[in-house]
């Protein structure tokens, strides 16, 4: 119950943030609006105030501005619609939604920064036979001080400085062994390993696996918003990366993209293992779905933008045939992307199970 909690606060701060992005400069730039609402179905609550209806309803998997003359159909050219605004007007309208879920990852990866997140420290656990580390002496429970003179504070220091030197080359390792430092030249040793979205690539490694022991490492407040703008820039780098690989067909469907039921697992994992990452798991969310609005699909904010692109070259909107049939097209490729994700997270998640009562 406490995971769905967290699973459904989580979707709807998203919603929220998105939503406002397009309910704010909508008002800014003089278009009325006239609903907005958080999730789908019966309403629950309705607030009426400055001529917008304020609504949250008993389906909170989505939500949606409403604003006066927002379609061809209804629009009627009044000043006050979102049709009698220029297309440069109408492109912040919708690019804000994206915008502010992008500025909102990058908030809380600064907030993750800051407040301290729990990592590996240096003390080596094991290590890996026909490697360096071994041969050169170095044993479990050896806490590493530094490389080639580089402090080493945790494991990803460590993974930094090795993952940044050539196969075969030789680096001096510090440690601590029973409070007394020593140095030994170890040599590194290349290895192919595949990253998050499947490509492979050789790296150098010393041969060592970390042991079970964590710390917390917090940044100055300057520094947090430095790294966390550089997180979310990799993340925005690695997600176009891995959909430019789906769509060429190098990174499978169904081990890179999930659903509702897959995001809710991952919450339920998140939740257990404590605030900072469930933050994490949420930012990662709003960076994800600013990307994915983006995308030039119909009914997607990427879409609509590029609608606004066609109008701006031919100087006049779409018929509203036209945009009919590209939204039902759009519908229809969103509606089987989501059917099939779910498969995925079942299958995913379930498919054990599901076999076992089937060989039944």
């Amino acid at each position: 119950m406490f995971s769905l909690v967290i699973f459904f606060l989580i979707l709807s701060i998203l919603i929220v943030v998105h939503e406002f992005g397009h309910f704010i400069i909508a008002k800014r730039i003089g278009v009325r609006v006239e609903q907005f609402s958080l999730g789908f179905g019966k309403v629950l609550f309705r607030k009426k105030k400055n001529g917008t209806d304020y609504t949250v309803s008993a389906i909170p998997l989505g939500g949606f501005v409403k604003m006066a003359g927002d379609n061809l159909e209804e629009y009627s050219g009044k000043p006050d619609e979102y049709f009698s605004k220029a297309p440069g007007k109408r492109f912040w309208i919708i690019f804000f939604g994206p915008l502010l879920n992008y500025a909102l990852g990058i908030l809380l990866f600064w907030m993750i920064f800051f407040i301290g997140y729990p990592t590996l420290t240096t003390k080596i656990g094991g290590l890996i036979d026909g490697f360096g580390a071994k041969e050169a002496g170095l044993q479990s429970g050896d806490i590493i001080t530094a490389i080639d003179g580089q402090k080493t504070k945790n494991w990803e220091d460590i993974q930094k400085v090795i993952y940044a030197r050539k196969s075969a080359e030789a680096v001096d390792v510090s440690f601590l062994r029973l409070d007394k430092e020593s140095t030994v030249n170890v040599r590194l040793k290349e290895k192919v390993l595949e990253n998050q979205i499947g490509q492979k690539r050789k790296i150098a490694l010393l041969g060592i696996s970390p042991f079970d022991e964590v710390v917390t490492v917090r940044h100055a407040f300057l520094e947090s918003l430095g790294l966390g703008l550089g997180k979310a820039w990799d993340l925005t780098l690695m997600t176009y990366a891995a959909l430019g690989r789906l769509v060429s067909g190098h990174l499978s469907m169904r081990e890179s993209m999930t659903g509702p039921l897959g995001i809710f697992f991952i919450t339920s994992k998140a939740a257990q293992l404590g605030v900072i990452a469930v933050l994490h798991l949420m930012a990662v969310l709003s960076l994800s779905l600013a990307i994915f609005n983006l995308l030039p699909l119909p009914i997607l904010d990427g879409g609509h933008i590029v609608f606004l692109a066609l109008e701006k070259i031919r100087g006049k909107a779409l018929s509203i045939k036209s945009e009919q049939i590209i939204n039902k097209i759009g519908f229809s490729f969103i509606l089987f992307l989501v059917f099939l994700v779910t498969y995925n997270d079942i299958v995913k998640n379930f498919g054990d199970k599901l076999s076992k009562f089937f060989v039944k």
